[in-house]
């Protein structure tokens, strides 16, 4: 079946199915991991039930999502081996240290302290649970200081000489590699997508009880309220923020990676004086154009530049060969760039409706909170594509081609183990996902059962009855 397929395509297309998919669990764990510390310091410091309720609430899909994410990730360290050998054998000398420290200093972090954080308050105390609570969230967070730096590292290389006989990538300045120049840009970029990635979830999630229980007010939890207000707080706050850090990431792009800029903006020929924006159309990579064009004047100048009749250099100055694939990368920018303005869309009705007193009784605002619950997922799924594909045909940009950097593979074994993959990815992380959505779908209540209750069952009092035990909660025909 695949005798005639390009070995290293389907390589390719392995590792951006497997990288894809378990990349939208840490993008939403990073962001609920501090949630969930932030919930439970609230909790300890107001003693407000609808805090410790939530924590409940969202600790279980944390526990799913995060567990889900380790697995997921395991399989894209073993096909540096299987099938990017050469890559790994020439880099591995710079980005086996970054990622050693990763899993030391942040994934042994998150793992000693997440059993605490979600067994352990009644065992270990307020004080030490809240340690182990922002223990997690800052592992998260180094997990992902340390990934990004490689990363970043791959696409504007720093601090390294390349050996005249083994062709291999010696680090001459630890910092200058970890520190690289697109790295602060680009870990402040995905920091931020994961916190709003997380803030719709949490506000769609919110959303859609407030939407079942629009005409019956008392039925709306105080803890649905409280993750409403606190989601579309931070899209509030957080949106403007990221346009704003996607405006120097790209200015940043643009210094050190123009072609991915050229291919972004689909600016096929160069422009002496002030280049348009161009809001639609069909990049034409064969003949070098963008057909059925759509476009602003000088807008692009105005934003890359700061200067409306600054000029641009288009691929008309990049080789072919060292093109990237101009139509992928100009559909996922724009995807991207469409989700965060409706994401700022939201976030700004959200404070109207909160100026007038309307938060909670929105439906309108509601129903477009619940359908961009997933843009978050979808936005950083497309910016990666943006920043990967717009990299080709490079793995460490300018130095090290793709083509370089495979192993000698066998396209059938690659083909094979992709269907398999498909399979197994589908099938196992689709069931976890499901039973997220599942936990999603039933709003938090009062009294909401810890982890070790759902897990083991509800520890009740010998001869008392569901109702007698949690007698705020809506005890459900069969229970």
């Amino acid at each position: 079946m695949f005798d005639n397929a390009d070995a290293i395509l389907l390589a390719r297309i392995q590792f951006a199915f497997t990288v894809s998919f378990h990349f939208l669990f840490p993008a939403f764990t990073i962001g609920l991991a501090s949630f969930l510390a932030v919930l439970n310091g609230l909790w300890l410091w107001t003693k407000d039930s609808k805090y410790l309720d939530l924590f409940r609430y969202w600790v279980k899909i944390f526990a799913l999502a995060f567990a889900m994410g380790v697995v997921s990730g395991i399989v894209m360290s073993y096909q540096f081996g299987t099938n990017w050998s050469a890559f790994s054998d020439k880099a591995g000398p710079v980005i086996g240290a970054p990622m050693a420290y990763e899993v030391l200093s942040a994934f042994f972090l998150e793992a000693g302290f997440l059993g605490i954080m979600l067994f352990g308050r009644d065992r270990v105390g307020p004080t030490l649970h809240m340690v182990a609570c922002g223990a997690v969230a800052l592992g998260t967070a180094f997990s992902a200081f340390w990934i990004l730096s490689v990363n970043s590292w791959m696409h504007t290389p720093a601090g390294f000489e390349i050996d005249a006989e083994t062709g291999q990538f010696l680090p001459t300045d630890f910092w200058q590699v970890i520190f690289n120049p697109s790295f602060p840009y680009r870990l402040m970029h995905t920091v931020t997508a994961a916190y709003l990635t997380t803030a719709f979830i949490v506000g769609g999630v919110a959303a859609l009880h407030l939407l079942r229980h629009r005409h019956r007010r008392d039925k709306v939890s105080p803890a649905t309220r409280t993750m409403f207000s606190m989601a579309m707080w931070m899209a509030a706050i957080f949106a403007p923020v990221q346009i704003v850090l996607g405006d120097f990431h790209g200015i940043n792009t643009l210094e050190h990676q123009p072609a991915k800029v050229m291919a972004m903006e689909g600016h096929f020929e160069s422009h002496d004086e002030g280049a348009p924006l161009y809001l639609f159309g069909i990049p034409n990579q064969d003949e070098q154009r963008l057909d059925y064009a759509i476009g602003i004047p000088k807008l692009s100048s105005l934003i890359l530049k700061h200067d409306l009749n600054a000029p641009l250099a288009g691929l008309d100055t990049i080789p072919r060969e060292d093109q990237p694939p101009v139509a992928i990368v100009f559909w996922s920018f724009r995807i991207m760039v469409a989700l965060g303005f409706a994401m700022l869309g939201i976030g700004v009705w959200s404070l109207w409706a909160r100026w007038r007193g309307m938060l909670f009784d929105s439906p309108m605002l509601h129903r477009a909170a619940l359908a961009m619950s997933p843009a978050g997922l979808i936005a950083v799924l497309a910016g990666w594509v943006t920043t990967e594909v717009g990299r080709q045909p490079f793995t460490v940009y300018g130095y090290l081609r793709t083509a370089d950097s495979a192993a000698p593979l066998d396209a059938a074994a690659v083909g094979a183990s992709l269907i398999a993959f498909i399979i197994v990815y589908f099938t196992v992380f689709g069931a976890g996902t499901y039973y997220i959505l599942r936990l999603m779908s039933r709003s938090p209540t009062s009294n909401e059962p810890r982890l070790k209750d759902v897990t083991n069952g509800p520890t009740r009092t010998a001869g008392t009855t569901p109702a007698q035990q949690h007698p705020t909660r809506n005890v459900q025909p069969g229970e």
